[in-house]
């Protein structure tokens, strides 16, 4: 089906017009961490990632173990998960344009704005849209200031200045300085997640007579791994563990994904060249140290915004959602950063708590998706979410994580390219036509490409079905 904006929006204002407030409802805790793949304790996609408050949060309820990113960059993704639409069907494939300068995107509700407009006090901090401090002067972010009561630092800027080493490039790359690492010797409050932690933390410890939504955007694991030295020592860098990277991993992959004008535009720091650099320069374990430290650091700040729910004494009345925007390679298919259709750029931590549904330390290996959130945060809280939704509430999954469930992941980077992830495999499908294909019960790396073995022939026919029949033109063009 083909979504117009027009219909959309007819269709908000016809469920929003009908719905009646509700000041008993559940409080929302949203956790958003940026460029977190699964190099996190429970999901054990690194066997040395320390991550104890994470950890501690799936022990309180639901952990999806096969969570996928709806595109693997910053904006599609958090635009997709915002508003509840495929980057397919809103026509956002990269970091431009502003979504809120499109007038079709701009007037429909976010998840904040949706709650908001039920009642809801809400309350926001730190990285929730696309937004960064290093790379563009005066550069705030996408945020959607009509949908919140209050916003850290403020309604027009989602990110406090950073502290950053004085000479930089830290690491000596000739490439990019956006592409660095270093100890900074400061305290975890000082940091720009310090700041923004802080300030949630006294918003959870305030009182109020309405239920809230209190969302927190973690910046670190993102580009450039700067954090207290602390972190970088919980992890001997002569003791670092590096992905296994087979030297003919690209062999079978087409020509699109290694060469394509689109997904270089779309990747800003070239991805073989770091690695290539990263091997030549022996920088290849200080890379690894740097991106585990910096996960070190953002589980702390979970820590602390956990520990202020808990203090508050409201945590038995709060739903709790942590999430990652997509995933990140680190040397994995020859490449580092995300921006791909693999599982590394893909798959992403995805917690729920649920008081009264989710039973603490259940997990789920059905395929779901961040386009779930939407339409699983207004079941959780008893709202009728907008009909225009294209994910499926994860309620049944939440009160039985082993449930039947019959959806796919589907990510999309870029016009006209998809991948789609089940719990048996990954399928990707180009704008050209070309094809991937691995099984992930015998090939969890995706090491082989299936895509051209006979024997599989029904599987990706099978698999084709569900790459998105709307394909919205790039709004950046």
């Amino acid at each position: 089906m083909r979504f117009s904006p027009h219909i959309i929006l007819a269709a908000a204002f016809l469920t929003f017009s009908t719905q009646a407030q509700d000041h008993s409802k559940l409080d929302v805790l949203f956790i958003a961490v940026d460029d977190l793949n699964d190099w996190v304790g429970v999901l054990e996609g690194h066997p040395q990632a320390q991550t104890p408050n994470i950890d501690a949060l799936a022990a309180r309820g639901t952990l999806f173990t096969n969570a996928h990113s709806n595109a693997a960059l910053c904006n599609p993704s958090r635009t997709s998960l915002m508003l509840g639409l495929r980057p397919s069907t809103l026509g956002i494939y990269g970091n431009n344009p502003n979504w809120m300068e499109i007038e079709s995107l701009a007037e429909l509700p976010t998840i904040p704005r949706f709650l908001r407009d039920q009642g809801y006090s809400t309350f926001g901090a730190g990285k929730i849209y696309h937004a960064h401090t290093f790379y563009e002067s005066g550069f705030y972010g996408y945020n959607d200031p009509s949908s919140w009561d209050d916003f850290y630092p403020s309604l027009g800027r989602q990110l406090p200045d950073e502290v950053t080493p004085i000479n930089r490039p830290v690491n000596g790359n000739p490439i990019d300085p956006r592409f660095d690492w270093g100890p900074v010797v400061v305290d975890d409050r000082a940091m720009g997640d310090g700041q923004v932690t802080n300030w949630i933390q006294s918003q959870l410890m305030t009182e109020f007579n309405t239920p809230r939504f209190t969302a927190i955007g973690i910046f670190r694991p993102h580009l450039p791994w700067y954090v207290p030295k602390r972190y970088f020592d919980m992890y001997p860098l002569q003791e670092i563990i590096l992905p296994v990277v087979p030297e003919n991993d690209l062999d079978d992959l087409p020509e699109l994904p290694l060469n394509s004008a689109t997904f270089e535009r779309h990747a800003f720091l070239p991805p073989r060249e770091i690695h290539q650099w990263s091997i030549e320069s022996n920088k290849w374990s200080e890379g690894v140290q740097a991106y585990l430290a910096s996960v070190s650091f953002a589980d702390a700040m979970v820590g602390r915004v956990l520990d202020a729910l808990d203090k508050s004494g409201r945590a038995d009345n709060t739903i709790i959602i942590l999430w990652s925007d997509h995933g990140w390679h680190l040397g994995e298919k020859h490449r580092w950063r995300k921006t791909t259709l693999w599982e590394e750029s893909t798959r992403v931590p995805f917690i729920i708590v649920a008081p009264g549904i989710t039973t603490p330390g259940t997990r789920s290996s059905r395929t779901v998706s961040l386009i779930d959130i939407f339409p699983t945060v207004a079941e959780l809280v008893g709202l009728q979410p907008p009909d225009y939704l294209e994910g499926a509430s994860l309620v049944p999954l939440l009160r039985n994580p082993d449930a039947s469930w019959d959806n796919a992941a589907i990510s999309t980077f870029g016009f006209g390219n998809h991948s789609v992830r089940t719990e048996d495999f990954r399928y990707i499908r180009y704008i050209d036509g070309s094809e991937e294909l691995y099984d992930h019960h015998r090939d969890p790396n995706e090491w082989d490409n299936l895509a051209n073995d006979p024997s599989y022939t029904d599987v990706v026919l099978e698999l084709r079905k569900w790459i998105p029949e709307q394909n919205a033109p790039d709004l950046a063009n």
